[in-house]
């Protein structure tokens, strides 16, 4: 059994034994007269004989044989305890058999005078037993070695009263650790009381708050008041950000081995004395932050070694772990509000952005919303341009940034080719990915994630701000989910662009359509000054399709078309007139310009083709100063040249006659 353990139970057992006498009905203080040792108390009093020894030798010391003689006290089975040290030496060796017959026979024993002749002195020793008030129960045993030449009647009866006053200093010391022992338990008691007080107040106030923030200052103004001097800290981890300057993020570093973060990975309190400049004489407690569903913090403690003693640390954990609970708490009330809100947020943005299938629209209005959504600094939004290979910037707020960058450049290609989203803390410890967004941005924090239309990436979604750290897991969550109806709403705009892109286009030469080119002519006449209309016939086409096949015939229809393409402005407009027929309008183009570029046509068609064809080319053109604009007269001006061309030999080009006005 340990020291620690004996002295527990040496308390209980005072406590226990005279528990029937400590608060009696009829008195307050009469239970300290009828007090008395009982057999049971015996293992745990040496203490109480010893005290009581120290104390009757102080008293005593005005008597003479208190000064000569020798004195010590055993136990009630014969065990040293306390005494002058010269009893156990050499002329009291009879002295263990003398106190063996007193234990033996339960009174006093007289020993005999050693020989002079070998010793030079003489000694007479004596054991006195001293019993219990009320069982005559044996406590303790007080020795005596008296010089030979002192002992007389006088002496015999002056031991006597010595142990009679050493006994009742034995019964003073008893009752004053009995009485400290119950002081003790009821100062345990008012203490616990206290404690159980102090936590079930902290515990309403932190409960009755369902706000993160308000909790986390609860239990830090909690500490404060319980320990005015101690130094009080929360480092949080990654995921919650705090504007209380006493809650600071949990870093970890990949050097050293910090309390807080063994703390934080064990789950369990840390102490060890400081280390550093400042921290001479001081103690660090960690303790862990946490609830049911795991460790979110810990509460670091910096105190004087002296107060750490004082400190109660049981009460600080019940503390702790209720501000655990009750966070978590909050935390899930918190995130229940967010995901309602992020709800609303996704079917407000889903309307908005299919209120409309233009691209650059929806593309405008999603970067708009993210920058509000976010309370991000900047907004890039990136598309992948397959014929290029480049990711196009189709949004942005970031004026000097590049329209197009490499497919494999950045946090856009990285998350593009990757098809995974991106959460970057702090930009300026990153030495992997270049980024000219961060770089002239001067961002910090960036979170970003692919652009997903009909399961194919074709781009990305970068967000950024100044500031190191910003993002949460919870906004890096959040785009992941926004990111794939953005994508939604893209494919739909994308899907509607080749829907009408497919309705103005013929399926055969991929040119523009008939009515198309009609619209394109009529607006072209309301906004421009001239322009010119080229129509472009092969000649004895219906003679190829009997001699080759219709499959040949669209074949050299389609060799025709991209010729024409290929040989005219972007700004031109290509398109199928009608059978193997196929018209070119040319915006602010006079007749004279038009000839030649239809010439050019009619030479590489000539060449070029296999089987190998001719065309007939028929050109008129339009001005604001006609007396007639419109696009009926305009095709009819350019059929009719193409009429007389073909009339006229075929493979050749007829400009419009001054008579078909």
């Amino acid at each position: 059994m340990s020291e620690h353990q004996r002295e527990t139970t040496k308390h209980q057992s005072l406590f226990q034994t005279n528990t029937e006498l400590a608060f009696p009905s009829e008195s307050a203080t009469s239970w300290l007269q009828e007090i008395d040792l009982s057999i049971h108390d015996l293992p745990y009093v040496d203490h109480v004989i010893q005290e009581a020894f120290l104390q009757w030798r102080t008293e005593g010391q005005a008597l003479t044989l208190s000064g000569q003689a020798l004195w010590a006290v055993t136990d009630y089975e014969g065990r040293w305890i306390e005494g002058d040290e010269a009893l156990l030496a050499e002329p009291f060796c009879g002295l263990t058999g003398e106190i063996g017959r007193c234990l033996e026979s339960g009174e006093q024993v007289w020993g005999h005078p050693d020989d002079p002749a070998d010793r030079g002195s003489s000694w007479v020793t004596t054991v006195i037993p001293v019993f219990t008030r009320r069982d005559h129960a044996l406590v303790c045993l007080l020795v005596c070695g008296i010089p030979a030449g002192l002992l007389d009647e006088g002496t015999r009866d002056t031991v006597a009263a010595m142990a009679l006053h050493y006994r009742s200093c034995l019964y003073k010391s008893f009752k004053f650790a009995l009485v400290s022992d119950i002081l003790k338990v009821q100062e345990s008691t008012e203490r616990e009381a206290n404690r159980r007080s102090i936590l079930f107040q902290i515990m309403q106030r932190m409960h009755d708050q369902i706000d993160v923030e308000t909790v986390l200052t609860e239990v830090l103004d909690s500490l404060e008041v319980l320990y005015p001097t101690v130094r009080a800290r929360l480092l949080m981890s990654q995921d919650h950000q705090s504007r209380n300057p006493r809650v600071e993020p949990l870093v970890f570093h990949p050097w050293g081995e910090d309390i807080c973060v063994r703390s934080f990975m064990d789950g369990r309190l840390m102490m060890q004395d400081g280390s550093g400049e400042g921290m001479e004489g001081q103690t660090e407690i960690a303790i862990p932050l946490g609830g049911k569903q795991g460790v979110y913090g810990v509460l670091h403690l910096v105190m004087s070694r002296e107060l750490r003693e004082d400190l109660d640390l049981q009460l600080i954990g019940m503390v702790v772990d209720t501000a655990g609970n009750a966070f978590e708490n909050a935390k899930l009330y918190e995130q229940s509000n967010l995901l309602i809100h992020e709800l609303r947020l996704i079917n407000e943005l889903t309307q908005r952005l299919n209120q409309s299938l233009k691209l650059g629209d929806i593309y405008k209005f999603a970067s708009e919303e993210m920058l509000d959504i976010f309370q991000a600094d900047y907004c890039c939004f990136l598309q992948y341009n397959e014929e290029r290979n480049v990711l196009e910037v189709m949004a942005s707020n970031v004026s000097g940034l590049a329209p197009s960058f490499d497919a494999e450049y950045g946090f856009g290609g990285l998350v593009f080719h990757k098809k995974e989203p991106v959460i970057l803390s702090d930009y300026s410890l990153n030495g992997k990915v270049p980024s000219k967004l961060m770089e002239i941005t001067h961002s910090q924090s960036l979170i970003a994630s692919p652009l997903t239309v009909n399961g194919k990436v074709m781009g990305a979604i970068l967000l950024t701000h100044r500031s190191p750290h910003y993002f949460s897991y919870d906004n890096y969550r959040l785009l992941q989910t926004l990111s794939s109806h953005i994508g939604l709403s893209v494919s739909n705009a994308l899907l509607h662009a080749e829907l009408r892109r497919m309705a103005n286009r013929d399926m055969l030469t991929d040119m523009y359509a008939r009515h198309y080119l009609d619209k394109m002519i009529q607006q072209y006449q309301v906004s421009d000054f001239c322009g010119s209309l080229i129509v472009v016939d092969i000649d004895e086409f219906k003679q190829v399709n009997d001699t080759y096949g219709h499959q040949k015939g669209d074949d050299i229809l389609r060799q025709v078309s991209d010729i024409v393409k290929s040989s005219i402005r972007e700004e031109d407009v290509p398109a199928r007139w009608g059978g193997e027929e196929l018209a070119v309008y040319m915006p602010q183009l006079g007749v004279h310009q038009a000839v030649k570029v239809a010439e050019v046509i009619r030479s590489r068609v000539a060449r070029e083709t296999s089987p190998s064809v001719t065309i007939s080319s028929g050109i008129a053109e339009w001005c604001w100063t006609d007396p007639q604009v419109s696009v009926d007269s305009l095709f009819y001006r350019a059929d009719m040249a193409l009429y007389r061309a073909k009339n006229s030999g075929r493979n050749q080009i007829q400009m419009e006659n001054m008579n078909d006005m």
